[in-house]
C-alpha cells in the first residue's frame, strides 16, 4: 500500500475521539452518594437519660421534631436543662410550675437553627417520664405545657415488637 498525498492528509484532518476522564465523574458520584445517604435519615430517635424508664407500648407512627422534656423521679429537665425537682413539684399545690413556663418561653425566643425552629414553631411537646413517678407531676407538666401554648402534648413510651397471632 503505498503512502499517497491523498492518504496522509486524510490522516491528517480525521477526527480524534478524545478518551473519557472517568475519575471526576466518580468523584461526583461518590459524593452524590454520601449526600443521600447522610440525607436519607430523616426519623429522629430520642435517647432517654439512664435514669428514666419508660413504659412500654404498641405504636407505629414516627415521632415528630419537638421540644422535650425529661420527667426522672429526681428532677425536671427541659431540652437538656434541669428547671425543677420532682418532690418540689409533687409538694406544690399550683398546677402550673413557672419554671417550666419560662424555659418553654425561653425556647421560642431563642430559635438557633431549623430543628429548634420546627421544635418551636410545633407548638408540640414530648414528654419522656420514668414509670415510676406518681401521674399527679406529669398532670402538672401537661397543665404548665399546655397553659404555655403548647396544645398537643404527647407521652413517650419504648415500642414493643408486634406479637403475630399464633395458630
Amino acid at each position: 500500500m503505498r503512502n499517497t498525498r491523498r492518504i496522509k492528509r486524510m490522516a491528517r484532518n480525521r477526527v480524534k475521539i478524545p478518551k473519557m476522564n472517568l475519575t471526576s465523574l466518580m468523584d461526583v458520584f461518590t459524593i452524590l452518594v454520601f449526600f443521600l445517604l447522610v440525607n436519607s435519615g430523616s426519623v429522629e430517635i430520642v435517647e432517654a437519660p439512664k435514669d428514666v424508664q419508660l413504659p412500654e407500648a404498641r405504636e407505629e407512627t414516627k415521632p415528630r421534631e419537638t421540644v422535650v422534656i425529661f420527667v426522672s423521679p429526681e428532677e425536671v429537665l427541659v431540652q437538656g436543662e434541669v428547671v425543677a425537682r420532682t418532690a418540689d413539684i409533687m409538694e406544690s399545690d399550683v398546677d402550673v410550675i413557672d419554671p417550666i413556663t419560662s424555659r418553654l418561653a425561653e425556647l421560642q425566643e431563642s430559635i438557633v437553627g431549623p430543628s429548634t425552629k420546627a421544635a418551636a414553631a410545633s407548638q408540640e411537646v414530648t414528654i419522656l417520664a420514668d414509670k415510676s413517678v406518681p401521674f399527679i407531676v406529669i398532670r402538672k407538666v401537661m397543665s404548665t405545657c399546655t397553659g404555655g401554648g403548647y396544645e398537643n402534648v404527647s407521652l413517650a413510651v419504648i415500642q414493643k415488637p408486634t406479637q403475630v397471632a399464633a395458630k
